[in-house]
């Protein structure tokens, strides 16, 4: 399978928060750390690298500032350094509980505190010394075991997880992580949680929370025994094994999870490529050969459509369209134009995809006649949905019926889909429904229709039935009164 950027290994970013809920914090003036930001923001992110030198020791840089953490022997601490020093080394001695203690490997000091009275000159660990660790990452990835080099998967008729796939294709290999009491769980596409025994579980008991410890730049998921998840068997099913130490088998990667889509033309068939290398709206049922990636380029917003047969849509001789390609190029990119519930494709000619009556795609269309050239786009990887703005990520109020979008932490949402619309669910049940002056709730009876619009990488823009984009803002509260699918109204989702 060609990379051409399907298999992103996810950056992993993260915000360290102490005993009273306070994030570390590198500040841009005079390179000083504290902890007193609520919420996860950019000043608020790390990222783990591993000390060049030999041993176990560890880097802390700022992802905000590109700098080092520093502790000094006089437990002074900053993030000055733009090169690793000796004084930027610190071991990272997980706790039973899922938190870290960070020590100076120089000096053997621990690093603690509160607001801007931080330090690493602490001999005894207390509170003020244990640091919780929260993903900045959007939480809803691939999994895939550097040992097997298979990604994990939901087995439904098995009623598992396992490692066993070449390529994360369909819903089933969608995992999403959910930051539960400091720890985490592994989330399966049918909502179910893992447990460290391979049993798949309807609520995130003890054994279903894991904590995180990183090796080389992978992660590692710890149970509440201290064993490690691990891929086991010939299967490669999904448990915690014997080890209390993280081996290679005990290593994953998070991948960026593309959206993967189906397409209805208005002969009310999927589009597919089941009989051939001829992209074509003849089949009755949306299975692997109907089922695409899709990836938007960054720069021209233009899209690619990959196959589960290896090769990406492109256009070939008389507008005809194949799924022969094997590098993106040119006219492997199409232009989606949003028409409501349907959206129309314009091919690197300059014309637009339309069915012929054999039913098969040709970009021969000068303008958007009629229904040919229009067709109905159905995101099917994300049945359950984490949305995250500018801000940070969409999450219920507390004591009320409307949506935050300044939050740490996360929601879960259901998503359903009807003729091009789509439905989402929060907690309890409730439905998204818009009110008066463009407020956005949760607690409709009644499900309301909204279009999905993908417009960047990773980004979507989500409309109303008032034809406005729903958005974050000052307020902190989710609106449905932005008049462009841009800024505040794009969500990774």
């Amino acid at each position: 399978m060609p990379t051409n950027g399907l298999h992103q290994v996810l950056k992993i970013q993260f915000g360290l928060v102490n005993d009273t809920d306070r994030y570390l914090t590198a500040e841009s003036f005079g390179f000083k750390v504290n902890a007193s930001a609520p919420s996860l923001k950019r000043k608020q992110m790390w990222v783990l690298e591993p000390d060049p030198g030999e041993g176990t020791a560890v880097l802390f840089r700022s992802s905000h500032l590109g700098r080092y953490l520093s502790a000094e022997g006089d437990g002074r601490v900053a993030c000055e350094a733009e090169r690793p020093g000796r004084d930027c080394r610190f071991l990272v001695l997980p706790q039973p509980d899922g938190r870290w203690v960070l020590q100076s490997e120089p000096h053997g000091r621990f690093f603690g505190g509160t607001e801007d009275q931080l330090s690493c000159f602490a001999t005894a660990i207390t509170p003020a010394e244990l640091w919780t660790v929260h993903l900045a990452i959007h939480p809803q990835a691939h999994l895939l075991s550097v040992s097997r080099r298979r990604y994990a998967h939901l087995c439904p008729r098995e009623d598992e997880m396992a490692a066993d796939s070449d390529t994360p294709w369909g819903v089933d290999a969608l995992v999403t992580l959910i930051f539960q009491n400091r720890q985490y769980c592994l989330k399966s596409c049918d909502s179910r949680y893992l447990r460290s025994d391979g049993r798949l579980v309807w609520e995130p008991e003890a054994r279903a929370c894991y904590t995180l410890e990183f090796k080389a730049g992978k992660l590692a998921f710890k149970d509440c025994d201290g064993r490690y998840l691990a891929p086991v068997g010939p299967a490669g099913t999904l448990r915690a094994g014997r080890n209390t130490r993280p081996g290679k088998d005990e290593l994953f990667d998070l991948e960026e999870s593309h959206p993967q889509v189906v397409l209805v033309a208005a002969n009310h068939r999927y589009v597919s490529v089941r009989q051939g290398v001829n992209v074509s709206a003849n089949q009755d049922e949306e299975l692997d050969h109907e089922t695409f990636l899709m990836q938007i380029d960054q720069e021209t917003k233009k899209c690619t459509f990959y196959s589960s047969t290896g090769g990406y849509w492109t256009l070939v001789t008389h507008g005809g369209i194949q799924a022969t390609a094997t590098q993106v190029s040119e006219n492997t990119m199409f232009e989606m134009e949003w028409r409501g519930r349907r959206v129309a494709l314009k091919a690197s000619n300059g014309r637009y995809v339309c069915m012929k009556k054999n039913g098969q795609l040709a970009a021969i269309s000068d303008f958007v006649a009629g229904e040919d050239e229009e067709f109905t786009l159905k995101l099917i990887n994300r049945p359950i949905l984490v949305l995250r703005g500018l801000d940070g990520f969409v999450c219920h109020r507390r004591g009320s019926n409307q949506l935050d979008t300044n939050r740490s932490v996360y929601d879960v949402f259901h998503l359903s889909f009807s003729d091009g619309a789509y439905q989402i669910r929060g907690r309890g049940g409730g439905f998204w429904h818009t009110g008066s002056h463009g407020s956005v709730c949760s607690d409709g009876e009644r499900a309301e229709d909204f279009l999905f619009e993908f417009r960047e990488r990773g980004r979507l823009a989500i409309r109303a039935r008032s034809g406005k984009y729903l958005r974050g803002g000052a307020s902190g509260l989710l609106r449905a009164d932005a008049d462009a699918p841009a800024g505040v109204a794009l969500w990774e989702y």
